[in-house]
């Protein structure tokens, strides 16, 4: 018997809820859209989804649209070409919309998008309706609700580092492409040599609600990096999703490659992706009028937090934070080497803390403005957490981020004294102790095994499905024979 009182039909039937799907109807007719594509994040950080003509918008609103659900594993096999968690035989699931999510894309203005929220089908046998938990941005919408509630209202602000490479394919190479810019970070020059790129970056990211705030070449082989404004956590990592997918566009238009990949050249600083974090009560939502005229989609896409309290800073003018700033540091740091593995999420990604000496952390450990430590105080209002990069999943990790975050408050956990020594230094040296973040991937998903909190943001069958993801990639990785290999062992003997 198919459900009638479900997590979809209590989504489907939320106060306000057609009052919004009104809203974007007239923004469809207002601007003309004829097509809107309905997005999902798969656990890898990838958009997923469909596109559907808007003259359906009402019903697809109502109902949702249904997809396989192995698209949340980015429909891929492993390397024994079987598809990694489900099988073709694989049931739907539904994607419903959030409408409040709906913009125009400025560079097809006939399309619009849409993120969604996925639910099991009404027909599954075992759980018809329920939220799917390998909805990486689901969960975040109900870990970040949950949070508020256990915490008095106290809430998670997050702002973003996306460093990226504009890079140029090259024919006939062992390395197929070449950086834009040389790798001088900060020189005004350089930038100017990408200036059409940034700036096009730029002008669609404020067209989709994104407020830029700064931007600057960085020192690695086209390498930039642009900063929008900090946020809530949910918009901040749906912003950065569309960030990554307004890049994509760009490189398409310009015969480029907007290159997230964390370590592409060994010898330069990598792509990280800081998360500079804080916890705040109070404020409200204030729509930013960052376009002329009326804006190209649903207001809430320009709604940012201002005003509250940051829970964090000290009031005593020094750099170590509040009390309740200690307990959240603790949290983080207790859970690091679990949320390693989310954070720096593929076997490239410790190409990055292993060239040593170039800003990567590796160090367990939290400093003031110790870039050596993964947990870094970069300011008195905040923390940054550096054992990131580029290619994470933001949904996924600011999820984890906050169960850590909810361990530490709840239990007072003592972060200890900030490390002040180069952690880097130290290991590299041998002859002191010093904790240390994993050093591979394969360390980070033990890690990642054996933390019960971290895995609570991975509910249901999501870690399971994650760790085969991923221990297919580190497999694949060790099958490799490598241009390394030949160079270090073909004439090894005798």
């Amino acid at each position: 018997m198919i459900p009638t009182d479900s997590d979809y039909h209590r989504e489907r039937e939320a106060p306000g809820r057609d009052e919004l799907v009104k809203r974007v109807r007239a923004k469809i007719d207002a601007l003309g859209v004829d097509y809107i594509y309905y997005q999902y994040i798969s656990i890898t950080g990838r958009v997923m989804g469909k596109a559907a003509p808007s003259r359906h918008w009402e019903t697809q609103a109502r109902k949702g649209v249904q997809t396989w659900m192995g698209g949340v594993s980015n429909v891929a096999a492993n390397f024994q070409g079987e598809l990694i968690g489900f099988n073709s035989n694989a049931m739907e699931c539904i994607a419903l919309p959030d409408p409040e999510t709906f913009v125009q894309l400025p560079w097809d203005k006939r399309i619009g998008r849409v993120f969604c929220t996925l639910y099991y089908g009404l027909e599954d046998p075992d759980q018809p309706g329920e939220y799917y938990e390998h909805d990486t941005r689901g969960n975040l919408k109900r870990f970040d609700r949950e949070f508020r509630q256990a915490n008095n209202g106290l809430y998670l602000k997050v702002g973003l580092e996306p460093e990226m490479l504009w890079l140029r394919p090259k024919e006939g190479e062992v390395q197929p492409f070449e950086g834009t810019t040389k790798p001088y970070a900060y020189h005004i020059g350089q930038f100017e040599e990408v200036r059409e790129v940034w700036k096009q970056v730029s002008d669609y990211a404020l067209a989709m609600g994104l407020d830029m705030i700064q931007g600057d070449c960085e020192d690695s082989p086209g390498q930039v990096e642009l900063n929008y404004q900090f946020d809530d956590a949910l918009p901040t990592c749906d912003r950065l999703t569309t960030y990554r997918q307004i890049c994509a566009e760009v490189a398409r238009q310009r015969g480029l490659i907007a290159c997230f990949m964390a370590k592409p050249y060994m010898g330069v600083p990598a792509n990280g992706c800081h998360h500079n974090c804080s916890v705040w009560t109070g404020g409200k939502r204030e729509v930013q009028q960052l376009t002329d005229g009326d804006l190209p989609g649903m207001e809430e896409n320009w709604a940012y937090s201002v005003g509250g309290t940051n829970e964090f800073e000290s009031t005593k003018g020094d750099w170590l934070p509040t009390e309740l700033g200690h307990h959240v540091l603790g949290g983080s740091l207790k859970h690091i080497n679990a949320l390693t593995a989310l954070g720096a999420s593929t076997v490239n990604s410790y190409r990055r803390f292993n060239d040593f000496g170039m800003w990567a952390p590796i160090g367990a450990n939290w400093g003031l403005q110790n870039r050596s430590c993964a947990i870094r105080v970069s300011a008195p209002d905040r923390f940054e957490f550096r054992a990131v990069d580029s290619m994470v999943n933001p949904h996924l990790f600011c999820g984890a981020l906050l169960k850590a975050m909810d361990d530490g408050i709840k239990n007072k956990v003592d972060p200890g004294a900030p490390e002040s020594r180069n952690v880097t230094e130290i290991w590299m040296g041998g002859e002191e102790e010093v904790n240390v973040i994993p050093l591979n991937l394969h360390d980070a998903l033990l890690a990642l095994e054996k933390d019960d909190i971290i895995r609570s943001a991975m509910p249901g069958k999501f870690h399971d499905l994650y760790q085969e993801y991923k221990r297919d990639e580190w497999t694949r990785f060790l099958r490799e024979v490598t241009n390394w290999d030949v160079e270090q062992y073909l004439d090894c003997v005798p």
